[in-house]
This record gives structure tokens, C-alpha cells and sequence, in this order.
């Protein structure tokens, strides 16, 4: 069957008319704040939604019809139409005037990566750091997602889009409906977004900070309005005590939430992926806690100064947000994690791999597929002395299929090559080994900050302009999860059958 061209290109100015809109809310901030820029983001807004615009009316006559290839190049290409389309209002306005600048910090916050090139961020005008925020936001549920929401209007159905927007081997829905769906998990990722800014203020954020950051949190981006990210609060711990919970809320499964808020907490409670995750966060808090407590070398008032709150809470207080900051993949900061000694610094590499739980905004391999490949491997030695016993693995008490135990260990060697691959093409750039691998598993799993010149206190600016390039590509195809991206490179995909 033959693409239908049509369909796809209705639903790039569908995309372009969302970045549009979002860029317009982005004036108003602007205009609020008087920050100088306020006819710039205007004109860029303007400029896509018209350009979305044009590209609906001139497609309007599509076949409605939308089968699994063409879901897989809508959802491919629509997060490079909105990073090409999102740069605008950094060059408009010259926040970030390059073109591969601008381009980076767009795919890194569609990604929700939080990876940066600006210097001083706390000299970007307002509205542009708005707009900034609001990339994070978007890219977080997806902005596939939110246009199933309203595909009915349109006539399309919408499932082939979810199946490639979300291809982990977590199919639980909330409802039959792709839409009812889209909408509910929408509807509780502003509802958290919304709470998240209520508590910051109280706790003596002001709105914009507060905003910002829970734009960021809850899908779990990174960017910060401050140089310093969250470590500009170090003297506040409730500040980032609720930065925790909500990179925590962030990173599970938001199927989780909606039985919750039906009441069906015991179903939440007692989810096996989710056991896991709290499982893995709480172990290595402890064990980094208590490294940074008894380490004569490194001293608390070096991360807090003046030291209010006493060491003891002071240490397990930053060893877990950046514990649950480097699980979640959010990327915030209260310290630089890479100081506190060798061990705890290959700790923070080797979670940059485990990600969140299947069905949240984090980035990384997933809880549930470590959870796979742990059991199928425990499950060979079973079967190897008892090869002809029947042995699935078993999840929530429920057999697997064997063809997701290989479609998850397909995954993670493909992941695993990809990270390879990603560290040896940042070494030809002249990068040293520490930072090359931290670039590649940070930028491959939307964590944000690296290791080496490109850690937790350093940005991306020095980063040649091609590696810039080459990590924007390990994020896209770290965010839709490889499979989504790189089926575009095989040549029987294009071949029409």
C-alpha cells in the first residue's frame, strides 16, 4: 500500500498549529514581565500557526486512513517538524542565535533531555525561558498524545500514533478508547503540573520560578530558570523535598495515578514494576547517603553554606534528589554528584541506564524491561536443569509472552550498541573517554547532565558543532525508544506492499 502523503502532511500542520499555540502563551508571559521580546515571540507564534495553518487547508481533502507506517513517520518526523519550527523564537528574539544551537536546545526539550548550551541562563528574557519550560511540558506526555485527544474531530483514528508514541511492552489502558486515554493521563499531567506550582510558591518560590520548574518536573526535562539549577535553593530543603516527590510522581507509571485517583490504590500499591522502582530509589539513597555522611574527604557545607539543617539530613537530603533526579532522568541539580567519590561516581553512570517505569515521562531503558531480563536470566538456570519444563516470566502474576522477552532483550542490546556506538562517534570529536560515555548515555537516555567536561555543574556549549548534531539524534531516538526511529533507516519499510 502506498503512503498516503496527505494524511502525514495534515497532521505536521496540526503539530505546527499546537507549537504555534504554545508560542502565543509564551507572548503572554513575555507581555506580564516586560522582558522586551514580547513582539518577537509574537511574530514567531504568528509564523508557524499560520504556516500549520496553510498546510491543513492544502490537505484538507486527505484519505482518512492512517496504517502503522505512516504512525511511525508521523511520529518520527512531527518531533523534528516541531524542533525545526521550535527554534524560531530563540533566533527571533537572539537568545540562542546560531541555527544548531537553537536546534539542540529545542530537541533537548522535546526530549525532555535538559541538556543546555546557554551560559547565563538567568539572562534569557522571560518569555523565551517560558517558552523553554514549555518544550519540556509538551515533549513530556507528547504532543502525539495530546493530538490523538482531538483526532475525532478530524476523523482519523488514533491508535496506530499511541503504538508508536509509547512502544514499551506496557499495554495497559485506561480506557478501550485511545482518546479517552489521551485525554485522562493529560488531565492528570496538568492536574500534578498545576499542584506542583501551588506547593513551590507556598514554599517561597516566586510564580515564575515555580511554574517553570514544575513545567520541568513533571516531565521530568531538567531545565532550571537559575545558573545554579536546583542548588540555588540549597538554603530551602521543603523547596526541594517537593521537587522530589514530584520527579518521584513523574517517573511512574501515570496509568498508577488514575487508579489512585479512582480509589483502586491497592492495584497501584501493589504493581511489581512499581515496587521495583521505589525499591531501586530507596536502596541506592541509602547507600549514597551514608557514603556522603561518613566520607572524610567531602563536606556538606561545601553543597550548603551556612549548614542549617545539620549533615545527616543535608546528606540524605541531596543524595536522594539526585538519586531520583538521575533515575527519573529529570537532570536536576543540588551538587556536583561526580565529586562524591569514584564509586558513587560510576553509581550515577550505571543509573543513568535504569530510567523510570513504563507508561511515565522519564527516559532510559525502563524499570519493567530490567525487570524482564533479571527474571528471563534467573529463568535459565532453572531451565537448564529443566529443559523441557514450561517457565514463562511472569509479571504482576501474569505470564509473558516469549515474543516480548525478545522484543525487551532485542531492546536493550539495541540500546546497548547505540550507546557504544554514541560514545565512539563523540571520541572522534577529540572528547575524552569519561566524557564521551557520559555524553552518550545521558544524551541516549534523556538524562541531561554528563560526566566529565559535560557534568552536573558544566553545559553543552563546548561541544563541537557536529556532536551537537550527533547527540540531538541519540536524544530523538532515545526519547520515542530506537525502534520508532530507526525502523526508518531499514529498507523494506519504505518498500510499498
Amino acid at each position: 500500500m502506498k503512503l498516503n502523503f496527505r494524511i502525514i502532511f495534515h497532521f505536521f500542520g496540526l503539530l505546527l498549529l499546537f507549537n504555534g499555540g504554545f508560542m502565543l502563551l509564551s507572548t503572554v508571559i513575555s507581555l506580564i514581565y516586560e522582558d522586551g521580546v514580547t513582539s518577537k515571540l509574537f511574530q514567531s507564534g504568528a509564523i508557524i500557526s499560520a504556516l500549520g495553518g496553510v498546510l491543513m487547508y492544502l490537505t484538507r481533502d486527505h484519505r482518512k486512513e492512517l496504517n502503522k507506517r505512516e504512525g511511525y513517520i508521523v511520529v518520527a518526523f512531527g518531533w523534528i517538524v516541531m524542533s525545526l519550527s521550535g527554534t524560531l523564537p530563540y533566533i527571533m528574539t537572539d537568545a540562542i542565535p546560531g541555527f544548531t544551537d537553537a536546534f539542540f536546545e529545542t530537541m533537548s526539550g522535546y526530549t525532555t533531555t535538559g541538556a543546555t548550551i546557554l551560559n547565563d541562563i538567568e539572562a534569557v528574557p522571560k518569555g523565551v525561558l517560558f517558552w523553554r519550560s514549555m518544550t519540556h511540558w509538551i515533549g513530556g506526555m507528547g504532543i502525539i498524545v495530546l493530538a490523538i485527544a482531538i483526532l475525532p474531530l478530524l476523523g482519523i483514528g488514533g491508535m496506530q500514533l499511541f503504538a508508536a508514541e509509547a512502544p514499551g511492552p506496557n499495554a495497559d489502558k485506561l480506557h478501550p478508547r485511545i482518546t479517552d486515554t489521551a485525554k485522562r493521563l493529560w488531565f492528570i499531567y496538568f492536574g500534578y503540573t498545576a499542584a506542583e506550582t501551588i506547593l513551590l510558591q507556598v514554599a517561597g518560590m516566586s510564580f515564575f520560578d515555580a511554574i517553570n520548574h514544575s513545567l520541568c518536573t513533571l516531565s521530568t526535562g531538567g531545565f532550571s530558570t537559575k545558573n545554579a539549577s536546583v542548588a540555588y535553593w540549597n538554603g530551602q530543603p521543603l523547596i526541594q523535598y517537593i521537587i522530589i516527590f514530584f520527579m518521584f510522581l513523574a517517573g511512574t507509571n501515570f496509568v498508577l495515578s488514575y487508579f489512585v485517583f479512582k480509589g483502586r490504590i491497592q492495584k497501584a500499591i501493589m504493581d511489581e514494576e512499581f515496587k521495583w522502582y521505589l525499591t531501586f530509589i530507596a536502596m541506592f539513597t541509602i547507600v549514597a547517603s551514608l557514603i556522603i555522611y561518613f566520607n572524610a574527604d567531602f563536606s556538606i557545607s561545601s553543597i550548603e553554606h551556612p549548614m542549617v539543617y545539620g549533615k545527616a539530613e543535608a546528606s540524605f537530603r541531596h543524595a536522594m534528589f539526585q538519586i531520583v533526579s538521575v533515575v527519573t532522568t529529570t537532570g536536576f541539580i543540588t551538587a556536583d554528584y561526580t565529586l562524591w567519590t569514584p564509586f558513587l561516581l560510576v553509581l550515577f553512570f550505571g543509573i543513568m541506564f535504569l530510567g523510570g517505569s513504563a507508561g511515565s515521562t522519564s527516559g532510559g531503558v525502563k524499570v519493567v524491561r530490567h525487570m524482564i531480563m533479571i527474571k528471563n536470566g534467573f529463568l535459565e538456570f532453572r531451565r537448564a536443569l529443566h529443559p523441557n519444563a514450561i517457565l514463562p516470566v511472569r509479571y504482576n502474576e501474569r505470564a509473558i509472552s516469549g515474543d516480548i522477552v525478545f522484543n525487551v532483550l532485542g531492546f536493550f542490546i539495541l540500546y546497548m550498541l547505540s550507546f557504544i556506538i554514541g560514545a565512539l562517534v563523540f571520541s572522534m570529536f577529540k572528547i575524552d573517554f569519561q566524557s564521551a560515555v557520559g555524553l552518550s548515555a545521558s544524551s541516549l537516555g534523556n538524562v541531561g547532565p554528563a560526566l566529565g567536561n559535560f557534568g552536573p555543574v558544566n553545559n553543552y556549549a563546548a561541544l563541537p558543532m557536529l556532536g551537537k548534531w550527533w547527540a540531538s539524534f541519540l536524544m530523538l531516538i532515545g526519547r520515542l525508544e530506537l525502534f520508532t526511529v530507526l525502523i526508518l533507516f531499514s529498507p523494506f519499510f519504505w518498500k510499498d506492499r
